[in-house]
């Protein structure tokens, strides 16, 4: 019997680590996750992505040699969301913990966007990964009415969550990298992967296993300091 469906949404969680090393992927694993994606609900059924996977070692070791811009806007705007111990991020409900980031990312200079831009390559996060899915799509053909396509943005991420729970009941460690969004590293990697320029990059996925146990504390609000019933109720933050 298959697991019950609120219990894998429970266990799925990101997985930041590195993976074994090229440990393949099943391809009728891989077809299942990218048929999730296809049976996600889009505004106005636009269906508006296209996923490019990339299993290729020369491909992912060239993309892995590509360099990664942390902006200053993103260290300052980050900090209010860390905590500085379990405790804290407990009482929180919210965020997540400092010690996930370089300690030059956490300093005082860092706080107030006063840092010169982080450039690095994206190194063995990329190089080792089995699959690395880019997700795509078109911003002329935005959903109708929708300012900023908003709800075509929410219509990727109801893609992006079903193929997540999909890898987690497979076993299969899924990790967003947002960067791939972010110039000019979607350039380079468009150009790489012969992608139209008129064509977005969202956003990078990593699979793969993990061999190590992930006993991280995970913390979420409560349902009832999200919830009010029939009027709206202030709930503390």
């Amino acid at each position: 019997m298959s697991e019950d469906l609120l219990e894998v949404i429970k266990k799925r969680n990101s997985s930041r680590g590195l993976f074994v090393d090229h440990r393949p992927i099943d391809s009728s694993d891989l077809y299942d996750i990218l048929e999730a994606a296809r049976w996600a609900p889009t505004a106005h059924n636009m269906q508006n992505f296209e996923i490019v996977v990339v299993d290729d070692k020369s491909i992912l070791e060239k993309i892995s040699e590509l360099e990664s811009t942390v902006s200053p806007i993103f260290l300052k705007e980050n900090y209010p969301q860390l905590s500085f111990s379990e405790e804290e991020w407990k009482q929180r409900k919210t965020g997540i913990l400092a010690n996930q980031f370089p300690k030059e990312w956490l300093s005082e200079e860092a706080q107030q966007g006063k840092i010169e831009p982080s450039v690095s390559n994206l190194g063995k996060l990329i190089s080792d990964v089995p699959i690395l899915l880019l997700v795509l799509y078109d911003p002329t053909h935005r959903a109708p009415a929708s300012e900023g396509d908003f709800l075509g943005i929410m219509s990727l991420g109801f893609m992006i969550e079903n193929m997540w729970l999909v890898a987690t009941e497979r076993g299969i460690g899924l990790h967003i990298v947002s960067a791939f969004g972010n110039e000019p590293l979607s350039t380079d990697v468009r150009k790489l992967l012969d992608i139209p320029s008129e064509t977005t990059i969202a956003l990078g996925i990593r699979l793969g296993y993990s061999d190590y146990d992930d006993k991280r504390t995970r913390v979420r609000r409560e349902v009832e300091d999200f919830v009010s019933m029939n009027h709206y109720e202030k709930k503390d933050k």
